[in-house]
């Protein structure tokens, strides 16, 4: 081990100025002195026979591992958080996508009323490839009226009882299982 001796007679100890003097010197120390280490063979809780500096080196060591492992977790949470945001971010991009073409489709309905021949093929594409990707179309005709999935419009009076939709004045979405637009109904009852 590297001592030389101080003006007072005491062997001057040298602390090393990088990790790889560090290294260097706890190779030297494990190959010089075998058998001074005690403790249990991670080091976690390594003595070394009153030597204060190189157990204040072990501690340092440790204390340096721990922040290691810490900010390698950290890490870890941080990565997963923002894969996280960035599938929510696609998700919100591709539903603005979706909810403006949502006009267009209103206009396909309209001429497939109009033309249904002649629109039918062009409807039947757009609807399915919207379908692909999360698009449905609410179909509550004749259903139990659910002011969550529609807007009730107009009202009609019925023969009492639960609230039926009777006619739909424009169709409603969702996407990916959330109303992207309610629809607008006439309800009857």
């Amino acid at each position: 081990m590297d001592a030389e001796m101080a003006a007072d007679g005491d062997p001057e100890i040298r602390v090393p100025d990088d990790a790889s003097e560090l290294s260097d010197l706890a190779a030297e120390m494990e190959a010089d002195e075998p058998g001074e280490m005690s403790g249990n063979e991670g080091g976690v809780e390594a003595e070394f026979d009153g030597d204060p500096v190189l157990t204040a080196l072990v501690a340092e060591r440790d204390q340096f591992k721990d922040i290691a492992l810490r900010l390698q977790a950290d890490f870890d949470n941080y990565r997963k958080r923002v894969a996280g945001q960035q599938v929510d971010e696609v998700a919100r991009a591709t539903g603005k996508l979706a909810d403006s073409l949502l006009p267009v489709l209103d206009a396909c309905e309209a001429a497939f009323v109009q033309h249904p021949a002649v629109i039918e093929p062009l409807f039947n594409l757009l609807l399915g490839e919207l379908r692909k990707q999360g698009l449905e179309a609410l179909n509550l005709l004749d259903q139990p009226f659910d002011p969550s999935v529609a807007d009730a419009v107009l009202h009609e009076p019925g023969e009492g009882g639960e609230s039926v939709v009777s006619e739909v004045l424009r169709t409603g979405y969702t996407w990916k299982g959330k109303v992207l637009r309610p629809a607008m109904v006439k309800v009857r009852g």
